[in-house]
């Protein structure tokens, strides 16, 4: 689905972002101690959610957000809602790329010849670049959005965006430097979407589909879990 903004006026990352760091620089031994420190998290639940968090289908993408929620995210309970997510999915993934095909990163599977967390995926990730991360820019776009539309809930929300970001690492597919500048790009998708009067509409639609569920009591989503998973 198209996204609400001209490509013109997507934020541009390769202005944006700093270069990414290089071997043997302070900024890369941390990121590599992060890969490195992850590895032992793939055979618990934590590796699991990263898997989970790697889904990018709909409605498995915003399943990621629905227990954060409170509400059920899909095309039958929150139609306006999931359009709206979709969109801001392709204006924030969209933002990513001038950065991600100047640098070419490799990523950390790749660097560290190890298997990611989904090796399904790994012959075609090898070829796109890995700076910076396009799951850890839209998910924090969406948690901003989200926030926005359910500020009771947004601490729940902005914990949820994070973990999303962070599975990326875990996964074994992003350099934590990755994700810190997608996140960033994330905020700046957003920031730019308030711009459009179309964007501004769909939330409106979407916040009385929030509304309405609220009212009627919706129950939380059934296996959704308090605790946040590691790292």
């Amino acid at each position: 689905m198209r996204g609400y903004l001209p490509i013109e006026n997507l934020p541009d990352s390769l202005a944006l972002l700093p270069a990414p760091p290089q071997p043997g620089t302070p900024t890369f031994d941390t990121d590599e101690l992060a890969f490195t420190s992850t590895r032992v998290l793939l055979d618990q639940p934590r590796g699991d959610l990263a898997r989970s968090d790697a889904r990018l289908k709909f409605p498995q993408a915003t399943e990621a957000f629905h227990c954060a929620a409170g509400i059920p995210l899909n095309s039958d309970a929150t139609p306006h809602l999931e359009t709206l997510l979709r969109r801001v999915m392709t204006d924030s993934a969209l933002s990513t790329f001038k950065a991600k095909d100047h640098y070419n990163r490799t990523r950390p599977f790749v660097y560290n010849k190890q298997a990611s967390c989904t090796p399904e995926e790994e012959a075609s990730l090898a070829k796109n670049g890995s700076y910076p991360s396009g799951h850890a820019a839209l998910g924090w776009a969406w948690g901003l959005v989200l926030a926005e539309l359910m500020p009771n809930r947004a601490d729940a929300l902005f914990q949820r965006a994070y973990d999303y970001g962070q599975s990326r690492v875990v996964c074994g597919v992003h350099w934590q430097s990755d994700v810190d500048a997608g996140r960033l790009m994330g905020a700046a998708s957003v920031a730019t979407l308030h711009t459009d009067p179309t964007f501004l509409a769909q939330m409106a639609l979407a916040k009385q589909e929030i509304a309405a569920l609220e009212s009627q009591g919706t129950a939380t989503p059934a296996n959704c879990s308090t605790a946040r998973s590691g790292q």
